[in-house]
């Protein structure tokens, strides 16, 4: 997130696209409600009618996978009503005049055809965003799990910038993080084209410090390869994979086209699971390697805010099982890798202090209370709330991105006339492999359904509580019908938390180019009755 999360309560306006934040992020949620009573108005583009929706001044549900064609028009919008902030344009923007051009054809009534929802409801959301002395951007899964992932993200900060709403209390372009320590496994590298604190690994300055700092002078990583391309090549003859750690992840739950990723498991000859629980995944394991849970745990993480938090050991650990960072490094030891003779957690914290610019102020003894966010670039510092307060990274100026809107990669067709997207249920937290061992949740969420908006219902010849079957060009599975004007006509909607109802068999159509993010949010399918 660019802002802190108290800034929620300070925007005049708030657009939340692609986030249902009132069930997957309720606690957060609260500082908007604040900033409602403080007379905040609200947009909201999704599809379905959310508790969120249902808060807002102005809900556009949006057809599945149109983002980028709505906020191509509310950029129209706002350049055309003259709403742009034309002095931080001219002094921290590059490329506006080829942006301006580029949106001349991009009206709202060529929206209003792809994203089915009225011209004018489009051009009062640019309005009311565009106008706004302090507007926000809320966002999350939404608008990244698609083909056009990075897109959408550009689109909005093409937003964000045309109307200076960055670097200010009350602004900025936020993505809620879906899980505890998402920013901070960013932060250490956990990804494949950046070293810690993101330094591209493709840099030969970055290269050769990480080469010099671990004694290994080849630090040259070739081309980096995702877990897309990781489950391609699980069992390949050439270049193929043959063995695999996960860590932390059910990926037979999580993972699109679940039929694919549970083959490619299948096809290793050494799968080991490090996990908490024995999930769907650990299961399918040669080797599970029990893991400390978060209150067994001292350490590190990092949340949606960028704001760095001690984890501290509340109960021992159970029966044998050690912390992550343990395991990795005896595992790295074993293999004969030097620099993981880690004897704390404290160690490995400091080691990423030392090699992290954003992190170099900190250290395990000064981030006991929480009280820092980054970039901490030195020690004394206090810290980052607000990114971009006075220039962008670097001092480099905000890029405006002529972005073009293109269907995603299935579309609804004869074979399959209805338009699926999948999402979190407040009750369910990501695959149940915690909240589903908890009876209470049972009680509050104990199946998952599939919402059908009750005109659809009728004519497909389904009533609630029936099951149906549901097919992709990937599989089909059977679920639960609830009839519920959540959905719009045409749409339905299902969570991917429940093991026993294997919504991502369906899924699976494509993929991001640039980040290789699955587009989980739009799938094509038919539902037939089952008697």
């Amino acid at each position: 997130m660019s802002n802190p999360l108290q800034d929620m309560e300070k925007p005049d306006a708030i657009f939340a696209i692609g986030t249902n934040m009132t069930e997957c992020h309720p606690v957060a949620a609260t500082g908007l409600k604040k900033a409602l009573t403080k007379g905040a108005k609200l947009i909201v583009a999704d599809p379905r009618k959310t508790r969120l929706a249902e808060l807002a001044h102005l809900h556009l549900p949006i057809r599945v996978g149109s983002d980028v064609a709505l906020l191509l028009a509310m950029a129209h919008v706002i350049v055309q009503q003259g709403l742009e902030d034309r002095e931080f344009i001219a002094q921290r923007c590059a490329h506006f005049p080829e942006f301006k051009k580029h949106l001349k054809e991009f009206t709202p009534a060529w929206a209003a055809e792809i994203c089915e929802v009225p011209a004018i409801d489009i051009e009062q959301a640019a309005i009311l965003y565009g106008s706004a002395k302090l507007g926000a951007i809320y966002y999350t899964l939404g608008i990244t799990e698609h083909i056009c992932g990075v897109d959408n993200v550009q689109s909005l900060c093409n937003l964000a910038l045309l109307t200076g709403n960055l670097g200010k209390e009350g602004t900025g372009i936020n993505p809620m993080r879906g899980q505890n320590n998402i920013q901070g496994a960013g932060d250490c590298g956990a990804v494949p084209n950046n070293y810690p604190g993101f330094q591209p690994v493709t840099d030969e300055a970055f290269q050769r410090k990480f080469a010099e700092f671990y004694q290994q002078p080849a630090m040259d990583l070739g081309k980096q390869m995702t877990k897309v391309t990781a489950l391609n090549l699980c069992g390949a003859e050439e270049h193929g994979i043959h063995a695999m750690l996960i860590d932390g992840e059910n990926t037979v739950v999580t993972d699109p086209d679940k039929n694919h990723c549970k083959k490619a498991l299948e096809s290793l000859d050494h799968l080991v699971v490090i996990d908490i629980f024995l999930t769907e995944t650990a299961q399918m394991a040669d080797i599970v390697l029990p893991a400390s849970a978060w209150g067994e745990t001292d350490g590190v993480q990092a949340n949606t805010e960028r704001r760095v938090q001690r984890l501290r050991a509340a109960v021992p650990p159970h029966g044998e099982s050690q912390p992550d960072w343990w395991i990795i490094a005896e595992i790295a030891k074993r293999l004969g890798t030097p620099g993981f003779e880690f004897q704390s957690a404290k160690e490995v914290f400091n080691e990423l202090c030392h090699l992290s610019p954003i992190y170099k102020g900190l250290n395990w003894d000064n981030i006991g209370d929480g009280n820092y966010q980054w970039p901490v670039p030195e020690e004394g510092h206090p810290g980052t709330p607000i990114l971009h307060q006075n220039e962008f990274k670097d001092a480099k100026p905000g890029l405006f991105k002529n972005i073009n809107y293109r269907d995603p990669a299935e579309v609804i067709d004869q074979d399959f006339p209805i338009w699926l997207t999948t999402g979190r249920r407040l009750q369910a937290y990501h695959t149940r492999t915690q909240t589903g061992r908890a009876s209470g949740m049972n009680y509050l969420l104990a199946e998952e359904t599939l919402e059908v908006h009750p005109d659809d219902a009728k004519e497909w010849n389904l009533h609630d509580g029936q099951i149906a079957k549901i097919a992709s060009r990937r599989g089909e599975i059977e679920i639960k019908v609830e009839t519920t004007t959540r959905s719009p006509r045409g749409t339905v909607f299902t969570s991917f938390s429940f093991a026993d109802t294997q919504i991502n068999i369906l899924t699976g159509s494509g993929y991001d180019p640039i980040t290789q993010t699955a587009e989980l949010k739009v799938c094509p399918i038919r539902i037939t009755p089952v008697s």
